[in-house]
């Protein structure tokens, strides 16, 4: 997750952001930055958040 911000309170909300703006899916989201949609999930349930796709962002 080299391009992606490291601290999880940014990087939830670089992700949040980009999901409502422009990737109807993590996984589209996670491949234009070529990150495994995994990682992004582990690291923002670290912070309690879980990606919830009805919503297509992390709640």
């Amino acid at each position: 997750m080299n391009t992606l911000p490291k601290d999880p309170v940014m990087l939830l909300s670089f992700v949040n952001t980009h999901l409502r703006d422009h990737y109807p899916s993590l996984e589209e989201f996670a491949a234009t930055y070529q990150v495994d949609a995994a990682d992004i999930v582990s690291a923002l349930k670290n912070i309690d958040y879980a990606y919830d796709p009805a919503t297509n962002q992390f709640i």
